[in-house]
């Protein structure tokens, strides 16, 4: 019996440790897209705004240091409109980031404050139905950079809330030559989401 006791205690004392010492997460994010209206070579370029979805993988290297992976997606239209010209160019565009970062954190009891940046790659691709006028339209891809501050807070040893702000740097798309505005925008997107660790 003692024997019993024992190893049960012993199994609860090791399952413990390895929750304290959990270096991996998962985390599920909802966005807003803040995109900005962008000028150049005489064409203006008018995103819509719209919401999406973030999932991240975190590897922790170290107590303040961790590796990161994202995808994301997102819908909206970008407006295209030529200089002097009154009607619009609508293009619906589907937004998807593979972004990889280097993330630096603090840890305060339960509030965990943190930076991240990084290199990514942005695909803009057009969706052929109504609300796209451009049937040549072709898929635009961005490379650049993400960059970010949060704030997770741990509800428990699994579990944490992040809130956060990321921008993502990169070149305006432009789905053919005439909707060229030869510009560089940040997209803005401020995330929250629930974390899992393991």
């Amino acid at each position: 019996m003692k024997k019993t006791i024992f190893l049960g205690a012993l199994m609860l004392s090791a399952a413990a440790g390895y929750a304290q010492e959990s270096r991996q997460d998962v985390s599920i994010s909802g966005f807003e897209t803040i995109n900005p209206t962008v000028h150049g070579n005489s064409v203006t370029l008018t995103p819509t705004h719209t919401t999406g979805v973030l999932a991240s993988y975190r590897f922790l290297l170290t107590p303040k240091s961790a590796l990161e992976v994202n995808y994301s997606f997102a819908q909206y239209t970008n407006y295209y409109q030529y200089s002097g010209n009154l009607t619009y160019n609508p293009i619906h565009t589907r937004q998807q980031e593979f972004s990889a970062a280097y993330v630096f954190g603090l840890n305060f009891k339960n509030f965990n404050p943190f930076v991240e940046a990084g290199p990514g790659v942005m695909f803009f691709s057009p969706i052929r139905d109504n609300g796209t006028d451009r049937l040549d339209a072709k898929r635009a891809t961005g490379v650049g950079g993400l960059f970010g501050a949060g704030l997770a807070y741990e509800i428990s040893p699994s579990f944490d809330i992040r809130a956060e702000y990321r921008g993502f740097f990169v070149k305006a798309p432009s789905f053919i030559d005439d909707f060229k505005t030869g510009r560089y925008e940040v997209l803005s997107m401020p995330t929250i989401g629930v974390a899992f660790h393991f």
